[in-house]
């Protein structure tokens, strides 16, 4: 997924001019060609998160779109106030890029694992957060990253994803709208992010026949189609590599919430929320180790 990226950022730089990329000393063997073919629209901002994100800003106002990139926390967490003011405060053509999202860079444990950044950046008024699922859906994000005008923010695996979309479908991604992956009855799957294809497998190993869509965006949901979720399924199931505090979960609990305080719905569809619990798990392992120490799983649902 984040070779898949890249790959498409630097092919999109040839036609748009005002792409513009920053990094913080890291991408090694994935940004060279990028650096190589476009020189004067790439900088290594060194291990300094935050004085990137204050470059991009400049940047940005002498009429780039600048995308940062650095590993899962670093551009996040760590920038928090810099996202907030310089960036989404002035509405700035910043992209943010966190390659590692959830568990991704697991065995290099909490300081590594980005794990509460959908619930912090959604919440910034003017940031647009995508988290794709596959390479196709990353190449998606790049394309629609590239001519976006505002901030974003793009929260990407860190590589040996299955392509869980055809990949020569020419995906479009946009935000409120879900992909239908699977069709089923009684319940439907939400996912966001790579552990999509957790999901899937485990639905198909399992013989659930659950619909499943993938959420390339956090937020913004198209309520037409809520509202067709709630009538068609008796339970939503959302999973997510994130904690349950303010995820993505939540923003579907809060979305339904309002569909139905407004009227637009009879009565609020059953949630069921599946994250990492809202706790520090003091663990190195792998990924696919800490997804199941933490529970990201569908076993305790029946058909």
């Amino acid at each position: 997924m984040r070779n898949t990226f890249i790959k498409t950022i630097c092919e999109l730089a040839l036609a748009h001019e005002d792409i513009f990329l920053l990094c913080g000393d890291l991408g090694y063997s994935v940004l060279e060609p990028f650096a190589t073919q476009f020189p004067d629209r790439f900088m290594n901002a060194g291990v300094a998160e935050q004085n990137m994100t204050q470059v991009a800003a400049g940047l940005a106002r002498e009429g780039y779109n600048v995308f940062t990139y650095s590993i899962g926390n670093f551009p996040t967490l760590r920038c928090m106030e810099q996202i907030r003011y310089d960036v989404c405060y002035h509405d700035a053509n910043v992209k943010v890029v966190a390659v590692g999202a959830g568990y991704a860079y697991g065995p290099q444990g909490v300081s590594h694992h980005a794990t509460e950044d959908i619930a912090m950046l959604r919440a910034i008024p003017n940031m647009t957060v995508c988290a794709p699922a596959d390479p196709i859906e990353a190449r998606a994000a790049a394309h629609f990253m590239a001519t976006h005008r505002g901030p974003g923010y793009v929260r990407i695996n860190k590589a040996g994803e299955p392509a869980i979309h055809d990949p020569a479908l020419d995906l479009q991604i946009s935000p409120g709208r879900m992909l239908p992956i699977r069709s089923g009855a009684g319940s439907v799957v939400l996912t966001t992010g790579a552990i999509l294809g957790n999901v899937l497998a485990e639905v198909e190993a399992r013989q659930l026949d659950f619909a499943v869509y993938s959420c390339p965006f956090v937020g913004n949901y198209d309520e037409a189609f809520l509202k067709q979720l709630a009538t068609e399924f008796g339970r939503v199931i959302t999973v997510e590599e994130h904690q349950l505090n303010g995820g993505f979960g939540s923003s579907i609990v809060e979305a339904f919430s309002d569909l139905y305080a407004r009227g637009s719905l009879v009565q609020m569809p059953k949630v069921e929320r599946v994250g990492i619990p809202n706790r520090f798990i003091g663990e190195s392992g792998s990924q696919d180790h800490l997804r199941r120490v933490s529970g990201l799983s569908l076993a305790r649902f029946g058909a």
